[in-house]
C-alpha cells in the first residue's frame, strides 16, 4: 500500500485527467441545460449513480480480500473527483465538492436565520418610533384608544380644532393649571396635539384624571354637556378674563318656553324664564334634514281637551300654545341628533339610521325671536359620526374642518386622514372643486349675506345615515373676526408664542427625547443592515472559495452541520451603547469556532462512514474560517483513516454475504413453517420471530432480531418452554438454516455471546413449567365448569327472558347493574374473558343497599309493566333493583356463600284502598301498555291500578330523597353539554318526539351544529350550560333555524317552556333532552342583528352612565381672593 504523498500524486494524476476543459464544459453546459429546462417535475429528485455505487461495493470486497488500498480505492471511496456542482436547488450529500443550496439564489430568502428578509431582521430590534413621526405640526395628530375611548376622543378633537377654545385653554395662567388637575391634563394635551412630533398622543393621563372607566363605551353627547359644564365650573374662578368666561361666549345659548293663552293673548309667568343651553337636541324620526327637525323644534303645540292649560288672567282652563323660542345663539352652535329611540315595551334603546341631511351654511338669524338685521351665518364645522347598530356599542369618528386652511379631516383614534375640502371626503366634478375651494376658504358672511344664499355653496347638502352630532361655527365679517382674535387670543400673534410657558418647555423636551429616539434607532438600524450585509458578503466569498482547484494538491474537510450552521447564522456584533447601557444585537444568535469533532472517528482521521456529513473546502477557504473563527481539529487530505476504511470494507463483505445466504436460504424458512422438507436434524425457533425474520425489508444486515430466535421459547428456568405457555409458539428448521441464524447472531453481538440457547427437537420442556401451566389449566376447567353450572341453573336470567309476575309470591331484590355485570361474566368468550371481571361479592353488594341511619332500602325497585294481563318489570342495566324468583335467590346465595336471610324480599300486593301500605312502593306506579278492556278479566279480577311492591325491609325515602335531590343539583349544573332541538313544520309532532322528552347522551361523543332534515323538519345540535337562558336559547334556535324569537313555541315533551329569563336548570333541562319548536309565523322575519343589539338589559344592570367620575361629582370650587 502506498503512502499519503503517493495517495497525492494519484489523486492529483486523476483530477488532472479530469481537468479537460471541454469537459469541464460540457459538465457545465449540461448541468445550465437541466436547470433551464421548463419541466420541473422531477427538479428536486436526484438520480442515483448506480454504477458508481457498484463499483465501490467491489472496491471494498476487493479490499477486504487482499487487505491492500491503493490510491485509487481512496480516491473512488472518498467520492473526491465527483464534479463541482453548479445551480443545485439543494445541497448533494453524495458529492463532498457540492456546496448548493447553503444560501439561497439572489433573490430569494430563508424563513430564519441570515437569509431571512431584512426586515424581519430588523423587527429584532424592537418597534421602530420613527413610523410614529408626524409629517408636520400642520397635520392634526390622534389619540389613543384605551380600549372604549373613542366617544372622548372625538369630542376633544372637536374643541382642540376650535382655534377658539384652544386659544382660552392656552390663556390660563400656570398656577390654575396646578390647582385644578383636569384643567392641567387638558392644557397638557392641547400642547401635545399643537406641538407634538409623535403623530397621535397617549390619552391615558388625562381620562385617568375624570376617573374615566376606560372599558365602557359612553355617549359623547353626554360627555361633551357634562364636560363643559364641568370647565364652567372650573374657570369661572380664573383671572384671566376671556378664559373665565369662555365655555358661555363660546358654546352657551339660550332658550325660554313661552305658553300663550287663546283667549287673552298673555304669556305665562313661566315664559319671560330663559334656560341656557350647550346644544340642541332635534328629533330627526320621520325627518329628512336639519332644517325639517329645525322646524319641528320650533314648532308650536296646541294644548286643548285634557292638556288645556290654567291661565291666571283668565282664571279657569283655557287652549293654549307652546312654543321654544331660540334668545341668543354661541357662537359654536352644537346639534345633537336623537337617533337612539326608548322602545318601552322591550325597555331597549333603538338607533335610527335613516339619511338625515344637512347644509354647509346655516342661516339661523330668521330663527331667533329677535331677528338681527344683517343676519347669523354659520357655517359646519364638525360632524360626530357613531357607527353600528346598537345604541350602547359601535364606534365614534369626528370629520373636523381646519379653521385655517380650509380642509377636512377624519379623526379615528389614532388615525389621522385627509378628507379635502369635502366633509365626506368625495370629490367634485369639473371646476366646481376649485369654485367651491375658493368659496370656502375666502368667502366672508358679507359676500353670504349679498348674494343671498342662491350661490352653489348654498346648494351644497350632505347627506349621512350616522351623523351624531353636528357643529357650526359663527360665521363674522373680517372687521369683527378680527375682534373676536383679539378678544380671544389677547395680544398674542405668534402660533406658538401664546402656549403656556411652562407646558411648552415640556412638550420641548418630550419632542427632544423623542427625535433622539428615531435618531438612536434609525443608527442602530443602519449598524444592523450594514453589519448584516457584510455578514452575507462574508459568506458568499468563503463559499465562493470553497470549490477545490482540479490542480490543488491540498485541501481540508469540514463539517457539514457546522458548515451549514455557519452559512446560516447572525454572528453577535460588537457590543454598542445605547443611553450609556451596553446593549447586544437582539437578532444575533451565536456560532461557536469551528467543531470537526462530528466527522472524525476513534483514530482521530476522517472515516470512509462521514463522506455524506463533511465537504472538501480548499486551503484559502479552510484558512479564512480558521483564521477568524478557530477550532477544529484540522483534517487535511493526509488524514484519511486505513483502519476505519478495512473496517468498512469488512462489515460491507459481510453485508453481502448475510444478504445471498439469507436469499438462498428463504425458501427454506419457508418450506419448515409449511412443516415440509423436515429431514436431518433439527432446531425449535420461534414461530413470530421466523415471520418477523422473512418480513424484513433490510436484508443487508444482521439486526438485533437475528439475535434472538428462540429467546421468547425459553423460560425463567433456562429450558425449553411447554407449547401451551403464551407467545411460546414454535416451527422446527433444518439444521442448515439454525447454522446460518447461529452464525450472524453471534456476528451482531460485540461481545461475541450468543444471548440465547439452542433446542433441538430431542429437547424436552421444562417440568416446572409445564406443571405450574398444568394448575393453571386446571383452574380455568374449574371455572369453566363454575359458570357454565350458572348459566344452567339462571337459564331465564341469563337468556334474558322476562317472566311473568304474580301477586302474593314471594321475590327477591338484587341490584339490576350486578346482574348485567354478572351476565356479561358468565356469557363472556374468547379475547372478551380477560375484558369481563367477576363481579363484587353478592353479599358486600346487598349490605350496600341498606342505610346505616333507618336500616331501611336505599333503592326502589323497578317499574311495573301490566301487558296483556300479564305483570312484569321494565327492563334497565343502570339502576333500580330487579325482582328474581326465591329459587334463583336460593341458588345464588349457594353459588355465592350469602346467607339466605340476609336477601331483601319483596312481594306484589294489591292495595286495599288509596292509603298507603307498610313497607310498599307508592312511587313505583303501573305501566298498562293494553287497550283490551277485559284485561283485568284475563288476570282474575286484579285491580291494576292498586298494585303496589312491598319490601322487607321497607324503602327509606328520607335517605333516596336526599341522594335524588343532591343528584338533581349536581345534574343540573352542567356546562358545554348538548341537547337536540327539532323544528317541527307540521302541525302536530310526531310521536318519538313528545316521548323523547329525555334521553341520555353519550359520552364523549363530539356533537354536530350542523342542522339535520328529518321527514317532519330540521334538527340541530346545541351546546349549552345549565345557567343558559331560555332567551339565549331561542336565540341560538333563530340563528340555527331562522325562526324569530317571537314566534318560537318551545316544547319539552308536551309542556310548553316559556319565561325567557329562567334558565335550563329552572326549566329541568339535562344534557342529551329533545326539545321541539314550532314557528307561529305572526310575527314579521327581520335580522337577527337587531335582536342582539337590542339585547334586554338585566334587573340592576342599568346604563350606569358617568356616574362614580369627576363629570358628576360635586365640585367644591375654591374660593380666590384677589391679590
Amino acid at each position: 500500500m502506498g503512502g499519503p504523498n503517493s495517495c497525492n500524486d494519484t489523486e492529483r494524476k486523476i483530477t488532472d485527467d479530469n481537468s479537460d476543459p471541454s469537459s469541464q464544459f460540457s459538465c457545465q453546459n449540461e448541468n445550465f441545460s437541466t436547470a433551464s429546462r421548463p419541466d420541473t417535475r422531477h427538479k428536486n429528485k436526484r438520480k442515483k449513480n448506480e454504477d458508481s455505487s457498484y463499483s465501490s461495493t467491489e472496491t471494498l470486497r476487493k479490499i477486504h480480500l487482499t487487505g491492500e488500498i491503493t490510491r485509487d480505492d481512496i480516491i473512488q471511496l472518498y467520492s473526491i473527483t465527483k464534479p463541482i456542482c453548479q445551480g443545485c436547488r439543494g445541497n448533494s450529500k453524495e458529492s463532498p465538492n457540492c456546496f448548493c443550496g447553503l444560501i439561497p439564489p439572489s433573490n430569494g430568502t430563508k424563513k430564519t436565520g441570515l437569509w431571512q428578509r431584512m426586515s424581519e431582521i430588523i423587527s429584532s430590534l424592537g418597534p421602530d418610533p420613527c413610523k410614529d413621526l408626524r409629517d408636520s405640526t400642520d397635520t392634526p395628530a390622534g389619540l389613543t384608544n384605551l380600549g372604549a375611548t373613542c366617544y372622548a376622543n372625538s369630542i376633544l378633537q372637536c374643541l382642540y380644532m376650535n382655534t377658539s377654545f384652544r386659544s382660552c385653554i392656552f390663556s390660563i395662567e400656570p398656577d390654575f393649571f396646578k390647582q385644578h388637575p383636569v384643567l392641567d391634563q387638558l392644557g397638557r394635551l392641547f400642547v401635545q396635539l399643537h406641538s407634538s412630533k409623535m403623530s397621535f398622543i397617549d390619552s391615558a393621563p388625562f381620562i385617568k384624571t375624570l376617573e374615566l372607566d376606560d372599558g365602557v363605551q359612553q355617549d359623547s353627547h353626554e360627555f361633551l354637556t357634562l364636560f363643559l359644564s364641568l370647565l364652567e365650573r372650573y374657570l369661572s374662578h380664573s383671572k384671566v378674563a376671556n378664559a373665565r368666561t369662555a365655555v358661555q361666549d363660546l358654546f352657551r345659548g339660550s332658550v325660554s318656553h313661552v305658553t300663550r293663552c287663546s283667549m287673552c293673548g298673555k304669556d305665562s309667568q313661566a315664559s319671560s324664564k330663559v334656560e341656557d343651553f350647550y346644544e340642541l337636541e332635534l328629533n330627526i324620526k320621520g325627518l329628512s334634514n336639519l332644517d325639517e327637525s329645525l322646524d319641528d323644534y320650533l314648532s308650536l303645540e296646541v294644548l286643548d281637551g285634557e292638556n288645556q292649560y290654567f291661565c291666571c288672567s283668565c282664571s279657569k282652563r283655557v287652549d293654549a300654545t307652546r312654543c321654544i323660542k331660540l334668545c341668543s345663539l354661541p357662537q359654536v352652535l352644537n346639534f345633537q341628533l336623537k337617533r337612539y329611540v326608548f322602545l318601552p315595551k322591550t325597555t331597549t334603546k333603538k338607533k335610527i339610521t335613516s339619511a338625515f341631511g344637512f347644509t354647509r351654511w346655516l342661516d339661523m338669524g330668521k330663527r331667533l325671536s329677535n331677528p338681527p338685521q344683517s343676519g347669523l351665518i354659520y357655517e359646519l364645522s364638525a360632524i360626530l359620526i357613531h357607527k353600528g347598530s346598537a345604541a350602547n356599542s359601535g364606534h365614534y369618528v369626528a370629520h373636523i374642518k381646519d379653521e385655517n386652511s380650509g380642509q377636512w379631516w377624519e379623526f379615528d383614534d389614532e388615525h389621522v386622514s385627509n378628507l379635502g375640502y369635502h366633509p365626506f371626503g368625495e370629490i367634485s366634478k369639473g371646476n366646481v372643486k376649485s369654485h367651491l375651494k375658493n368659496q370656502l376658504v375666502n368667502s366672508t358672511p358679507a359676500s353670504c349675506a349679498t348674494s343671498g344664499f342662491n350661490a352653489p355653496m348654498q346648494e351644497e347638502v350632505f347627506s349621512s345615515s350616522d351623523a351624531y352630532m353636528l357643529m357650526y361655527n359663527l360665521r363674522t365679517d373680517k372687521e369683527n373676526k378680527d375682534d373676536l382674535r383679539k378678544i380671544v387670543m389677547g395680544d398674542h400673534d405668534s402660533k406658538s408664542s401664546y402656549l403656556p410657558s411652562h407646558l411648552d418647555e415640556e412638550m420641548g423636551t418630550l419632542n427632544t427625547s423623542y427625535e433622539n429616539s428615531c435618531a438612536e434607532y434609525r443608527k442602530r438600524k443602519e449598524t444592523e443592515q450594514s453589519r448584516i450585509t457584510e455578514r452575507r458578503q462574508e459568506v458568499k466569498l468563503v463559499l465562493s472559495k470553497a470549490p477545490v482547484d482540479p490542480g490543488g494538491a491540498s485541501y481540508f474537510w469540514i463539517s457539514m452541520e457546522w458548515l451549514r450552521q455557519w452559512t446560516d447564522t447572525i454572528i453577535p456584533p460588537p457590543t454598542f451603547t445605547v443611553s450609556g447601557v451596553a446593549v447586544k444585537s437582539l437578532s444575533a444568535v451565536p456560532c461557536s469556532c469551528i467543531d470537526n469533532s462530528p466527522i472524525q472517528c476513534a483514530h482521530g482521521k476522517v472515516p470512509i462512514s462521514k463522506v455524506t456529513s463533511m465537504k472538501r473546502l480548499s486551503d484559502a477557504a479552510w484558512q479564512m474560517l480558521l483564521s477568524k473563527y478557530g477550532g477544529g481539529p484540522t483534517l487535511s487530505n493526509d488524514d484519511i483513516c486505513i483502519d476505519c476504511l478495512r473496517d468498512e470494507a469488512k462489515t460491507a463483505v459481510c453485508a453481502d454475504d448475510y444478504r445471498d445466504k439469507k436469499a438462498s436460504l428463504r425458501q427454506l424458512a419457508e418450506a419448515a413453517l409449511a412443516g415440509k422438507y423436515l429431514d436431518g436434524r433439527l432446531y425449535f425457533v420461534s414461530r413470530p420471530w421466523l415471520l418477523q425474520w422473512l418480513r424484513r425489508k433490510n436484508v443487508d444486515f444482521p439486526s438485533d432480531t437475528d439475535a434472538g430466535p428462540t429467546a421468547s421459547l425459553r423460560c425463567s428456568h433456562g429450558n425449553l418452554l411447554p407449547e401451551q405457555a403464551p407467545a411460546a409458539k414454535r416451527v422446527l428448521v433444518p439444521e442448515r438454516l439454525w447454522l446460518f441464524f447461529l452464525e450472524f447472531s453471534a456476528s451482531s453481538k460485540s461481545d461475541g455471546s450468543l444471548g440465547f440457547s439452542t433446542f433441538s427437537s430431542e429437547s424436552e420442556p421444562c417440568e416446572t413449567c409445564s406443571k405450574e401451566l398444568k394448575n393453571v389449566a386446571c383452574l380455568e376447567d374449574d371455572l369453566r365448569a363454575s359458570k357454565l353450572k350458572q348459566r344452567q341453573n339462571h337459564e331465564k336470567l341469563i337468556m334474558g327472558k322476562g317472566f311473568p309476575l304474580f301477586p302474593g309470591l314471594k321475590y327477591y331484590l338484587v341490584p339490576s347493574s350486578w346482574l348485567a355485570e354478572w351476565k356479561a361474566y358468565l356469557i363472556a368468550t374468547g379475547k372478551n374473558i380477560s375484558s369481563c371481571e367477576k363481579p363484587e361479592n353478592l353479599e358486600v353488594i346487598i349490605d350496600s343497599l341498606i342505610c346505616q341511619k333507618h336500616s331501611h332500602l336505599l333503592e326502589r325497585p323497578l317499574e311495573l309493566v301490566y301487558k296483556r294481563g300479564v305483570i312484569s318489570q321494565k327492563v334497565s342495566t343502570t339502576k333500580g333493583l330487579v325482582l328474581i324468583p326465591e329459587t334463583d335467590w336460593s341458588l345464588f346465595c349457594e353459588e355465592w356463600n350469602v346467607p339466605e336471610d340476609k336477601g331483601i324480599s319483596a312481594e306484589i300486593v294489591v292495595a286495599s284502598s288509596l292509603s298507603k301500605l307498610d313497607g310498599s312502593c307508592e312511587n313505583i306506579p303501573i305501566f298498562v301498555e293494553s287497550t283490551d278492556e277485559h284485561m283485568n278479566e284475563a288476570n282474575d279480577g286484579t285491580d291494576v291500578g292498586k298494585l303496589l311492591i312491598r319490601t322487607y325491609p321497607q324503602t327509606c325515602e328520607v335517605c333516596i330523597g336526599e341522594r335524588e335531590s343532591s343528584e338533581l343539583m349536581h345534574k343540573l349544573c352542567y356546562s358545554d353539554e348538548v341537547i337536540c332541538v327539532h323544528l317541527v313544520r307540521g302541525k302536530e309532532p310526531p310521536k318519538y318526539l313528545i316521548e323523547a322528552s329525555t334521553s341520555v347522551s353519550e359520552p364523549d361523543r363530539r356533537a354536530s351544529k350542523r342542522s339535520r332534515r328529518t321527514s317532519s323538519g330540521n334538527s340541530v345540535n346545541l351546546r349549552v350550560s345549565g345557567s343558559t337562558s331560555i332567551y339565549q336559547l331561542k336565540m341560538m334556535i333563530w340563528e340555527a333555524f331562522g325562526v324569530v324569537k317571537e314566534n318560537q313555541k318551545l316544547h319539552k315533551g308536551s309542556t310548553e317552556i316559556d319565561d325567557e329569563s329562567a334558565t335550563l336548570s329552572d326549566k329541568s333541562i339535562f344534557p342529551g333532552d329533545v326539545l321541539w319548536v314550532t314557528d307561529s309565523e305572526i310575527y314579521a322575519n327581520r335580522d337577527i342583528a337587531d335582536e342582539l343589539s337590542e339585547h334586554k338589559i338585566e334587573p340592576g344592570q342599568s346604563e350606569q352612565g358617568f356616574r362614580g367620575t369627576l363629570l358628576t361629582s360635586d365640585v367644591s370650587v375654591l374660593n380666590f381672593q384677589e391679590i
